[in-house]
């Protein structure tokens, strides 16, 4: 007769070759199947002798926010940490699983890159990125002109450039310098700046956008590196600018949309819903901070959108109570981060050096921070950063299909949506301008096409046979 000590191995030596199995059938080679082991039984002994049927998700919650604090744990490892863990507990047929938000865990996995327009700018480094992904280009235009490259990223950051902004015109101003040869940058001018802008649009037949771009590229470099007018550069081939209207929602599609994602992600649903109930950028939704929230006023303020300009959003009553209930549970994590002496955010500009202990204060916190510390890529020092915009478009885009919604969608979409459902209510074209933050009110206009229902308004002679 077996004793039921050796049941008891038994068993557990069942369970694991289940759980090996499955690892299998998840594409799990076996050189990586012992470090998803590892990790479960990292989880299993941090129980202490707790079954893993009788976890609830606040457990887990927990059990992962401590992985995520631990100093300077990588992205993949992470990423592991998590799908071992809920492969655990699928195996084990655990009722907890269903009630974690593993998409979250997963979004917290992928941490900002050096790239990212959050992190700050304010390093001195120079771009890492290779400029159009041509990595010899950049490594052969830094060892001639390095000098002068060096002068534009400066010009760029004291003007406050975006990331973004930053490596797309040193990307340009690096491929036409690759362009001129041996040449210093001086001697080019007007001449060798329409042949390269004529010949993105003949020969790499790039947007108008695209063009255009690198023409401000080549324009600023000459002013404020080489202190040099860019004059007239004649007639050179433009790319052609096409007519393009906005990806616009109905509100039924709005309506089944958000439905789908509450399904997918709690977080994701309260987030989409700001983007469109504000009309938000997604890169203004993801930095929001905890201060930037007004539920007195009702009022959500916008710091640093696009062309570094402040704004007043309206902040939708249908999610305050679901932002309250969410803002209880970010203030949660940040007080246990603090027991630890950590729950520091980034700042923007100077603050930091001005206000040393304000990265530690709850208001400076973000609304969506990530599910787990990480290393700053440029001064190396661990923070909470807000979680990556990469999960949100993931879940939208999903959520899209699950909806049948054939139409492009994305989250710029639900701004484009905002706009028009405004102006169909009524609202005239400058209370829409400004709650969007355009310079110039013909960028709203383009949003009245939706009042001209059904092909202008226009009724098809077929329709009357």
């Amino acid at each position: 007769m077996l004793s039921g000590k050796t049941i008891t191995k038994n068993t557990v030596a069942v369970f694991w070759e289940k759980y090996l199995t499955v690892l299998g059938k998840r594409g799990v080679k076996e050189t990586v199947s012992r470090w998803y082991l590892r990790r479960s039984e990292e989880f299993i002994r941090a129980a202490k002798g707790k079954k893993i049927q009788d976890h609830s998700a606040a457990d887990i919650n927990r059990y992962l926010e401590d992985q995520g604090r631990k100093d300077r744990i990588t992205d993949w490892k992470f990423l592991q940490i998590v799908d071992a863990i809920q492969i655990l507990l699928q195996t084990a047929k655990a009722a907890c699983e269903s009630e974690v938000n593993w998409e979250y865990w997963r979004n917290s996995a992928q941490g900002l890159a050096e790239s990212h327009p959050t992190v700050d700018a304010e390093s001195g480094i120079l771009p890492t990125g290779r400029p159009m992904g041509q990595a010899p280009l950049l490594d052969a235009v830094r060892e001639r002109h390095g000098a002068v490259l060096d002068a534009l990223v400066i010009a760029m950051r004291q003007r406050k450039y975006s990331i973004r902004t930053e490596q797309a015109y040193f990307g340009w101003v690096c491929r036409f310098l690759a362009g001129i040869g041996d040449r210093e940058a001086a001697a080019a001018g007007e001449a060798e700046i329409a042949d390269f802008l004529q010949n993105l649009a003949v020969r790499d037949r790039v947007a108008a956008s695209t063009q255009h771009q690198a023409l401000n590229a080549l324009v600023f470099f000459y002013k404020q590196t080489l202190k040099r007018e860019v004059g007239q550069l004649g007639d050179f081939v433009r790319a052609k600018r096409p007519q393009r209207m906005p990806v616009v929602l109905s509100r039924a599609e709005v309506g089944r949309l958000i439905q789908r994602l509450a399904e997918i992600s709690a977080l994701h649903h309260l987030m989409a819903s700001l983007l469109y109930g504000a009309g938000m950028r997604l890169m203004e939704g993801v930095r929001l901070r905890v201060q930037d929230i007004d539920f007195d006023l009702n009022q959500i303020m916008i710091r640093g959108g696009k062309g570094q300009k402040d704004r007043v959003v309206v902040l939708p009553h249908s999610l305050r109570d679901l932002l309250t209930a969410h803002l209880v549970e970010v203030r949660r994590l940040h007080q246990a981060d603090l027991a630890q002496r950590l729950g520091e955010v980034a700042l923007p500009d100077a603050l930091a050096r001005k206000y040393p202990n304000a990265g530690r204060e709850w208001g400076w916190q973000y609304v969506f921070p990530s599910g787990r510390l990480s290393q700053d890529p440029r001064n190396g020092e661990t923070r909470r950063h807000h979680l990556h915009e990469n999960g949100l478009q993931k879940s939208i885009k999903k959520a899209a299909q699950a909806a049948e919604i054939a139409k492009r969608v994305n989250c710029h979409a639900l701004r484009h949506s905002f706009a028009t459902h405004l102006l169909e209510n009524g609202y005239d074209i400058r209370t829409v301008q400004e709650l969007l933050g355009h310079s110039d009110v013909s960028t709203t206009m383009i949003y009245t096409h939706a009042l001209n229902r059904g092909g202008r308004g226009v009724v098809s002679p077929l329709d009357g046979l």
